[in-house]
């Protein structure tokens, strides 16, 4: 997306009005079938509202494996990341988004480290979200050795100056035979505290769908491992949420001393 020149006045009063709308991102493909959502752990975004509330272009990188490639989605538009912009679009009118998707099936921490550069950082966007961990249980890998390699992908993003979004593993019935799951989404969570970055808990996100009734295969493609369009759908909606929710969070100012 290119953003059209425009003055910092008129940009300042596209980005209050955003702010001020309090529609919700409310997207088509799932007919608003998707399950309330759990009160999740506030995002903070200080780059990417910082870029909107100067009139800027919002960029957003998806990183990550089939999840964000968007395996078993019946096209392109149904991915997460494509419906994550269309619901972002959907809630701040005002302001010009754009999710790049960067998901290859098949990776993990390993192969998306050695692309962060050329493909998250080189990219220059304000918000990276890391997918990582599913492929890493069901091969059993080491939980040192991805601890170190999320913590080093996370501290070359932070130091680029970029915003981070964790995304731990789905509730499908693959991932939850794979005895290491757990393991992992716990250390991205250690990750995500030790880092002061975000952690955006799909696991937790499910589990709650699942205590309402709203159990995992209604959101679960017929390979038993993926999203359908309906998950995909609905874990996007959650996520733009708590993104538009840390846009809108108002600006604390400390006292001066």
């Amino acid at each position: 997306m290119i953003l059209r020149p425009c003055s910092p006045r008129f940009a300042a009063a596209l980005f209050i009005a955003a702010l001020m709308s309090t529609a919700a991102p409310a997207g088509s493909h799932a007919g608003g079938a998707c399950p309330a959502n759990p009160e999740m752990e506030a995002l903070h975004l200080p780059h990417l509202r910082a870029a909107l509330a100067a009139g800027k272009e919002g960029l957003i990188v998806a990183l990550g494996s089939s999840s964000t490639e968007g395996a078993m989605a019946s096209d392109s538009a149904h991915t997460y990341p494509a419906v994550l912009q269309e619901a972002l679009e959907e809630a701040l009118p005002g302001a010009h988004i754009a999710v790049i998707n960067r998901g290859i099936g098949g990776q993990d921490a390993p192969e998306e480290l050695a692309r962060l550069q050329g493909d998250a950082i080189a990219v220059r966007p304000q918000v990276v979200i890391w997918q990582v961990g599913a492929n890493g249980a069901m091969r059993h890998a080491d939980p040192v050795v991805f601890h170190r390699m999320v913590s080093d992908g996370v501290e070359r993003l932070r130091a680029a100056g970029i915003d981070v979004i964790l995304m731990d593993n789905q509730r499908s019935p693959r991932v939850l035979a794979a005895t290491d799951h757990i393991v992992l989404e716990d250390s991205l969570r250690d990750v995500a505290r030790e880092t002061a970055v975000n952690l955006f808990s799909r696991s937790r996100l499910m589990d709650a769908w699942s205590d309402e009734g709203a159990k995992p295969g209604l959101f679960t493609a017929p390979d038993g491992l993926h999203h359908n369009d309906l998950g995909y759908e609905c874990v996007s909606q959650a996520l733009a949420r708590e993104i538009v929710s840390a846009i809108k969070a108002p600006v604390t100012v400390a006292a001066s001393k």
